[in-house]
């Protein structure tokens, strides 16, 4: 199974479990990770699914599209490493990627 690590903005890690296909996003709701809203459920018209992610792992989980992008402009806090964990799909690659969440949502 692959691994993701969601660490809060307290430094807490929570490592969890997540499905070949599903999202980043749809992992830490299944899981109940702590700082992810997704108030729109996945579809990328709220930006309340926000994470960094951590530097080794940009290459791999790649830049956002322009949607993505222009949701982005709604996330609170964004930096460059910015993504909308509903864009980013879980595969075999990203065994062990880790993202952290912002201090909020929106």
């Amino acid at each position: 199974m692959i691994k993701i690590t969601f660490i809060d903005a307290e430094g807490t890690a929570r490592t969890v479990e997540a499905e070949e296909g599903s999202t980043v996003m749809e992992t830490a709701i299944r899981n109940g990770v702590p700082g992810i809203e997704a108030e729109c459920g996945g579809a990328c018209s709220c930006a309340t699914c926000h994470v960094y992610v951590a530097e080794e792992w940009e290459a791999a989980t790649g830049q956002p599209q322009p949607m993505e992008e222009d949701m982005l402009d709604f996330a609170y806090d964004v930096r460059p490493n910015s993504r909308l964990s509903c864009q980013i799909r879980v595969r075999p690659e990203l065994d062990g990627l880790v993202v952290h969440t912002p201090t909020r949502q929106g």
